[in-house]
């Protein structure tokens, strides 16, 4: 009876005191020992992945079925190495290129030789083609060695940590979150599902992943590839980017009719909203019905908000940092754009009513309903010229225009909508409106666009300001 193993070349010539060579078996000497182990690194810079074989003929009266294996495996008789090749996918490497432009660190955490791990991580673009296995590799002894402020050094500074256990994983991940990164951790493996499970986001492969690794991760990838990921990391950078833009849309234009009622009955006696032009006696007036903000609310805004959340991304989303930890999804920035742009809603919407009625700042001839109505519309544009100016904080809203259909879409259709009810007879009863000229509408849309406006100078303002600086 022969008992045949093998394992990691360095590991298992510990094992050994004979060798075979040809047809003989000779004693395993130094000089054909580091000859053994010269064979071993030099397939593993050749990114092969090695597994050493050896073996010892049984006495008899040694019992293998009943014995631990550990325990037999001594005076083995060396056979010899194989190298075994597992390439990356091509699409490894661009993938890769695109997470380190992205600002994201990738690590290898392999249990692989270090001169095989340490070689295809420089294929691979994760480490420099020229850096030594030395410099860009750590073992799981290595670490070992390591008190806890190396250990976290050792994290900061080296991308391949090659023949580690559980534990180091573990390790390896905390010391990352302890710097404040938020840590992806991928993995198939039994042995992978304790790091899987304690990283932020555990990605287990769906192809190749064990059942326990699957329970253990939040993510489950079907394609077992890579490049996946970094694909859901620029599709993801999107979706929070239109987030934004909804909120940023909705939270502006409900603060801009906000303060047009807030504004309208603080300052009514300097619009005209009170007196005989009115037709109210000395009462003051609503510069808005109920109705028509609940108009605006369900119906005219809705298709542009939803519009706005399957914007396409503007600019490449991979040139940008990551997102900070402590980064709000409404910070300061944002709220005061919101208040800015309400209050420009607001303004051009009293200014608007102010224009028609008699009295106030500019002396009108109509009565409350044509100008509540012009103010109404106003409003509804100025919240659709809003649709286009939300698309983004920094970047012009004539960049890529007419790079989003269903946005245009629901314009046309709030558009037509507002049309509707200001020259509707039925309409006109239920929402207080009265039908508008040629002249008064062309007026209505030239107030509105004063959103647009407004916030192209402020975006083209900040671009200086940030190019200057």
């Amino acid at each position: 009876m022969v008992l045949i193993t093998k394992g990691a070349p360095g590991v298992l010539l510990d094992q050994c005191t004979r060798a075979r060579v040809g047809t003989e078996v000779v004693a395993l000497d130094d000089a054909l020992r580091a000859r053994m182990l010269a064979e071993a690194d030099t397939l593993a810079d050749a990114a092969l992945r090695t597994l050493a074989v050896a073996y010892r003929p049984l006495d008899a009266g040694e019992d293998a079925a009943h014995a631990q294996a550990n325990a037999m495996e001594h005076d083995l008789v060396f056979v010899g190495i194989v190298g075994m090749i597992d390439p990356p996918r091509e699409e490894a490497a661009v993938a890769i290129r695109e997470a380190r432009r992205a600002g994201i660190r990738i690590l290898m955490i392999t249990g692989d030789h270090p001169r095989t791990a340490a070689r295809i991580a420089a294929d691979l673009g994760i480490v420099d083609a020229d850096a030594s296995v030395e410099t860009a590799a750590l073992t799981g002894t290595d670490l070992e060695a390591l008190d806890e402020v190396a250990f976290a050094a050792a994290v900061r500074h080296t991308s391949v940590f090659a023949r580690v256990a559980p534990a180091h994983k573990l390790r390896i991940v905390a010391a990352l979150q302890a710097d404040g990164n938020v840590v992806a951790m991928t993995g198939d493996g039994v042995n992978d599902a304790p790091a899987l499970k304690a990283a932020d986001i555990g990605i287990a492969m769906g192809v190749t992943g064990t059942e326990v690794t699957k329970e253990a991760a939040k993510m489950i990838l079907a394609d077992d590839n890579f490049a996946t990921i970094v694909e859901a990391v620029r599709e993801g950078r999107s979706v929070f980017d239109n987030i934004r833009k909804f909120l940023r849309y909705l939270l502006s234009s409900n603060m801009g009719e906000v303060l047009t009622v807030f504004l309208g009955v603080v300052g009514a006696g300097v619009i005209g909203l009170t007196g005989s032009a009115t037709g109210a006696g000395g009462t003051v007036v609503l510069p808005m019905l109920a109705t028509q903000l609940l108009w605006i609310n369900l119906v005219t805004d809705s298709g542009p908000a939803l519009a706005l959340g399957v914007d396409p991304p503007v600019g490449d989303m991979m040139v940008r940092k990551p997102r900070r930890l402590t980064e709000r999804l409404i910070d300061l920035r944002m709220w005061r754009d919101v208040v800015e742009i309400g209050l420009v809603i607001a303004v051009v919407t009293l200014l608007t009513i102010d224009l028609y009625l008699p009295g106030g700042l500019i002396e009108g001839t109509h009565d409350l309903a044509t100008a509540r109505t012009a103010g109404f519309t106003v409003l509804v544009f100025a919240s659709l010229f809003n649709c286009l100016a939300a698309r983004s904080d920094t970047a012009s809203a004539f960049t890529h225009l007419f790079a989003n259909h269903w946005l245009w879409g629901a314009i046309a259709l709030s558009a037509l909508l507002q049309v509707a009810v200001v020259h509707l007879g039925l309409l006109n009863v239920a929402f207080g409106t009265a039908p508008l000229s040629i002249d008064q509408w062309l007026v209505c849309v030239a107030m509105a666009s004063g959103v647009l406006w407004f916030s192209e100078l402020r975006k083209g303002l900040s671009r200086t300001g940030a190019g200057e600086s």
